[in-house]
């Protein structure tokens, strides 16, 4: 597949990830890295963070050993601020404020947070409400935990919709939404009111903007999620649109 470009520098690019890639090389896939690679016409680009699978949004690529090791500090010392945007069908404990806790391994390949804070995980959160059962979580992780920002939302009591390992079963949340929904095959369903069909066969987690200092020079990069029916309703749009995190809605795809 072709990755999307959104923003090209002599020493990197950031590209458009979608959800449902692994950053990392797949049995049956070629590797991200490689993709893109070919892609430019080039032997090697440099991964210098992560996304989960199911994570969509912006992903720094380096294009020479130099500005990946430079961005291997920056990323090290904190100096890269990340915003994502999720979505959650429950009411969180409280609509701000930060989530500090230890991370552990748990059952099935999942992570818990602990009380303790030797080496916290912490991710500071604003929600906001885009209708009944419907809510928009603006997330800034200030570490790189693996999973942190699913289990800081599960710790809230809103499991990220569409996230099976850390919430309920996609099934149950598609008829708390709305119950006229019935299932048509996997990840689709259809409204026996208004006969619309929704997707829901991701979890709803998206790297929205990036914010760093390279060489002197200042980047602040911003992408709308594209995929998917819930990303697209108007209510969601809107709320997005209308957060400072967006700055003057000046978006830049």
């Amino acid at each position: 597949m072709e990755f999307e470009i959104l923003y090209q520098h002599r020493d990197f690019i950031i590209i458009y990830k979608p959800c449902g890639v692994s950053v990392h090389k797949d049995q049956e896939t070629v590797g991200l890295t490689t993709q893109v690679a070919n892609q430019l016409g080039m032997a090697q680009v440099w991964l210098v963070h992560r996304l989960d699978k199911v994570t969509s949004g912006l992903l720094i690529l380096a294009l020479n050993a130099e500005s990946a090791a430079e961005f291997s500090r920056l990323f090290a010392e904190h100096k890269i601020q990340k915003t994502y945007l999720a979505l959650s069908h429950q009411k969180p404990k409280k609509k701000q404020g930060r989530i500090i806790g230890d991370m552990k391994k748990a059952r099935n390949g999942a992570w818990k947070l602990c009380q303790s804070k030797d080496n916290p995980a912490i991710t500071q959160f604003a929600s906001i409400s885009c209708e009944p059962n419907l809510r928009l979580f603006i997330l800034n992780p200030q570490t790189g935990k693996t999973h942190q920002l699913r289990v800081a939302m599960k710790s809230l009591g809103s499991p990220i919709l569409g996230d099976d390992l850390y919430g309920k079963n996609t099934a149950e949340i598609i008829h708390k939404l709305d119950h006229s929904f019935v299932h048509l095959s996997r990840g689709r369903w259809q409204s026996q009111r208004s006969k619309n069909v929704v997707f829901c066969d991701r979890t709803y987690l998206h790297a929205a903007r990036l914010e760093f200092e390279f060489h002197g020079e200042k980047f602040d990069v911003k992408a709308m999620p594209k995929e998917e029916e819930w990303w697209q309703k108007e209510t969601v749009i809107a709320k997005i649109n209308e957060n400072p995190f967006f700055g003057n809605g000046k978006i830049l795809v």
